[in-house]
């Protein structure tokens, strides 16, 4: 058997290297080297001799820099960005063949990149060394060339960077050297080289230019296009290719569009890491280690590193254990939950907070010891990501540098239709193109100078020869010499503002440009979405569109429809919420929203909660801390000899006592304001209390004051003793309806006579005196009529609502009157509703409606006020508290 002979190919970028290498696959050409130059090189120069890569380099440069004097640059060394500033310059002096040592002397700018550089080398490992070191050792072993090279071609390459030029030259003294320029343009310096240059005629490929509305409906139209030559037979997918100078501006929307059209886009430059679930692992992480730990961070964490060693002990559905709406977002938030934790609050019975407690206690030590926690939390390719990213700069903003970081999506580019960057397609043409990103600003791309050695130390035109400006015009006319068939140009009108967008200089001499409209129909879809989008008949008769569309008719009609409310008389589930114990609360959904008192207890409809820290508290927070700091204050004042024979300063000093408690357990469970804010709420919190606990009314002889009283089949909410059973039913007569709550206050005095039912409203009085309200005021004759069923008819009950923060108390008149008209609005009410009249109602889309969300919009102004009047004749006698004073 013959043995092949070995040759070698130079390339430029792993797209071509992988082409090249499938297509000598497929020829045959066995002893065939596909390699970029500088591969070469290494080869030549043997033994462990390896280049310097990006993650060494990174690597190298984090160790060596905190202890290395930097000069002028040393305020700013461990700033994020340093290590890939100082990699970019050393790596463009090391491709210019610039001896910064030698140079040092020249600038201080320059002594400090010299110093930085001799630290760098020396933290290397062995063997690894530069551009110009490499080519020292691949010269002294010249003569090998023959056998390690063999005959060398040069293919798709239009420059080189000078650090590799001196190796050429000597190369072509022992082997055949050929440059295979094809259409493109050789560089002049090959001239005396020894260098053959095989050239060939240009490519007359069909150009055509269009201009698409934004950049995301040029991604768009380039997926339509695709779509189209395939479905057309006219190209495989290896075939097309989808282009610009910045790809990063684009990465988005084709990330989302490949998985819409299920086309394999192979991205050829790499997706970033965050978008997979490894990188959401790291970055979840980062988000904690940079910013702090809360619930939701953790949250978070854990969905994505369930079998990670902090949590790999702890039992299926253990994140029940943490509050739901409380942001955990200080060190004694977690400290207050993890001392209360008992073993019974664990799914399985057994005390974990140990384990959750030493979780907690490594992540909120912060970035400096990033890496151990990366150790600890992840594993696999989530770990390798984040060691990375800590290589690419501080701890402290590693979460930015996780944005940057980029992987391979793995798509197999041979057979897959590429998007990638103008430079890889230059050096691996395909027959279809279609180039997008052509405006002004974005192609070609401005010249910058280097972030550490500027202009005037350096000439950008020496330490950059082969500026991004040049290059992208080069790739351009490159593009349209080396394809075959087709090249589309393409430039977005507007940005994602809508500012206008000039056009780029390339594509003068192209002809007129199409004008692309955004809601035209396109010629061919490139996704479901996008066919059913673009043809309106059809999707009509989907199920979804015959629903939707008959939703909307109903919602413009002025009559009752099913889509409004409407359904099936005594049906199972509204049989079964009616029978349920009620609130006051739910009385009034009843009765001022029946559409929404479906939504919430028929379907389970919840508006999510919060976990963020408000900017302030809402009207039922605020409600709900006084509420809080009233019972705490009068259990203390109770126990300590009543609140009857309380004087002023005992009632502060029991408020502030109970804001301060309360205070530490509401920090703990739920969202709290920024502090300055925080403080002026427990503020008025203490002044609305002692106004409501020393309010001077006609105390009751011998009274004993209780506070948060359950009733109804309602737990208690603390230890305190209550004047009833909490756990026997109260029915208000002739409705069917059970009742429970919890009363905010009740005094009962000495000889159980009297009782003093006492409803808090933090808000500002009403300007007249209310009974009804149209049905908004439905506690305070409930809950009177619960305290004397539960103490006996023979007992006189007094109603009142107390506004602290006027003050002003509003006694309800004639309690049984106005119970016997609730009652009967409340029998009409479950009658209507349990023949299927679950409609809206004067709550309905209102400011407080909180499920507004699921009506039309605005519904307030339009839908409402349409379906209004035949709600009203539909609820009949219902319909008539809305009115009531």
């Amino acid at each position: 058997m013959a043995v092949a002979s070995r040759s070698t190919l130079v390339v430029h970028g792993r797209l071509a290297v992988r082409e090249r290498r499938l297509a000598a696959a497929r020829d045959g050409r066995h002893g065939l080297q596909v390699m970029s130059f500088e591969q070469a090189a290494v080869r030549l120069a043997g033994g462990f001799v390896r280049p310097i890569d990006d993650e060494s380099l990174r690597a190298a440069i984090q160790a060596v820099l905190p202890g290395t004097p930097m000069g002028e640059l040393e305020n700013i060394k461990s700033l994020p960005g340093m290590i890939d500033a100082a990699a970019d310059t050393l790596h463009k002096a090391w491709r210019a063949g610039i001896d910064l040592a030698a140079r040092a002397a020249d600038h201080p700018r320059l002594d400090a990149i010299a110093r930085l550089e001799a630290a760098v080398l020396a933290q290397l490992p062995a063997g690894t060394m530069r551009p110009i070191d490499i080519v020292a050792a691949a010269t002294s072993r010249i003569a090998h060339a023959p056998a390690v090279l063999g005959p060398m071609e040069i293919a798709g390459l239009t420059e080189l960077s000078p650090c590799w030029r001196p190796l050429l030259k000597a190369l072509t003294a022992h082997i055949p050297v050929q440059w295979t320029a094809g259409p493109r343009t050789a560089p002049a310096w090959l001239e005396g080289t020894g260098v053959g240059v095989s050239r060939a005629p240009a490519g007359t490929p069909a150009v055509s230019a269009v201009s698409a509305a934004t950049a995301y409906h040029e991604a768009i139209e380039a997926m339509r296009w695709a779509r189209s030559l395939l479905a057309s037979g006219r190209a495989a997918p290896s075939d097309i290719a989808i282009a610009t100078a910045s790809p990063a501006d684009y990465d988005d929307h084709f990330l989302a569009l490949r998985a819409d059209s299920n086309i394999d886009l192979h991205f050829v430059h790499g997706v970033r890491t965050v978008t997979t679930r490894e990188g959401q692992a790291a970055a979840a992480l980062a988000d904690i280690v940079v910013r702090g730990l809360s619930q939701s961070r953790l949250r978070r964490l854990a969905a994505l590193c369930r079998d990670s060693a902090p949590f790999e002990s702890l039992p299926e559905g253990w994140l029940r254990v943490l509050p739901a709406d409380a942001p955990m977002s200080t060190p004694n938030a977690w400290n207050r939950l993890l001392a209360r934790l008992k073993p019974e609050d664990w799914p399985d019975g057994t005390d974990h907070a140990p384990a959750l407690c030493a979780a907690v206690e490594l992540l909120a030590k912060g970035p400096d010891i990033a890496p151990e926690i990366g150790e600890a939390f992840l594993k696999g390719r989530a770990l390798a990501i984040w060691r990375k990213a800590l290589l690419a700069g501080p701890a402290a903003s590693i979460d930015a540098i996780l944005e940057t970081l980029k992987q391979d999506d793995g798509l197999e580019a041979c057979v897959s239709v590429a998007w990638m960057p103008v430079s890889a397609l230059a050096a691996s043409p395909r027959r279809f193109v279609r180039l997008i990103g052509l405006n002004s600003s974005r192609w070609p791309r401005g010249i910058a100078e280097d972030r550490l050695i500027p202009d005037h130390v350096v000439p950008t035109a020496e330490l950059d020869p082969l500026p991004v400006n040049l290059a992208d015009r080069r790739d351009f006319e490159t593009i349209l010499a080396t394809t075959a068939g087709e090249v589309v140009l393409s430039r977005a009108r507007r940005d994602s503002d809508g500012r206008l967008l000039g056009r780029s200089p390339l594509l003068a001499g192209h002809g007129e440009e199409v004008y692309l409209r955004r809601n035209a129909v396109p010629a061919h879809a490139f996704s479901e979405t996008d066919r059913l989008m673009a043809r309106p008949q059809e999707f009509s008769t989907a199920p979804q569109a015959v629903s939707a569309q008959g939703c909307w008719r109903d919602w413009r009609r002025t009559e009752i429809t099913a889509h409004d409310g409407l359904i099936r008389p005594d049906h199972p589930i509204i049989l079964s919420i009616l029978a349920r114990t009620q609130s006051a609360s739910s009385l009034r959904r009843l009765l001022r929203n029946p559409l929404s008192f479906a939504w919430v207890y028929a379907f389970g409809w919840r508006v999510p909660e919060s976990s963020a820290e408000p900017l302030v508290l809402d009207a039922l927070g605020v409600g709900d801390l006084v509420h809080m700091v009233l019972d705490r204050a009068l259990r203390d004042l109770e126990d300590a000899g009543g609140l009857a024979s309380a004087d002023a300063a005992a009632i502060t000093a029991a408020v502030d006592r109970a804001a301060e408690l309360v205070a530490a357990d509401w920090e703990s469970e739920r969202p709290i304001p920024p502090a300055v804010i925080w403080g002026r709420t427990l503020d008025d919190a203490r002044l609305m209390a002692g106004r409501a606990l020393a309010y001077g009314d006609d105390l009751l002889p011998g009274a004993r004051s209780y506070g948060e009283v359950p009733f109804g089949g309602l737990e208690t909410k603390s230890d305190a003793e209550t004047p009833w059973d909490p756990g026997l039913p109260v029915t208000i007569p002739d409705t069917g309806f059970n009742i429970a709550g919890y009363i905010d206050r009740l005094d009962i005095a000495g000889d159980g006579k009297r009782a003093l039912v006492r409803d808090y409203k933090t808000g500002r009085p009403p300007r007249t005196a209310i009974r009804l309200n149209g049905g908004r005021e439905l506690q305070r004759c409930l809950y009177a009529f619960a305290v004397k069923a539960l103490l006996g008819h023979d007992v006189a009950i007094s109603a009142s609502l107390l506004f602290p923060r006027e003050p002003v108390d509003l006694q309800l008149d004639d309690p049984e009157a106005v119970l016997a008209e609730i009652t009967g609005y409340l029998r009409a009410a479950r009658i209507s509703f349990a023949g299927g009249a679950a409609l809206p109602g004067p709550d309905t889309g209102g400011d407080y409606d909180d499920l507004a969300f699921a009506l039309p919009a605005n519904a307030s102004a339009t839908y409402c006020k349409r379906k209004m009047p035949a709600a009203t004749e539909r609820l009949g006698e219902v319909a008539q508290i809305w009115e009531a004073e």
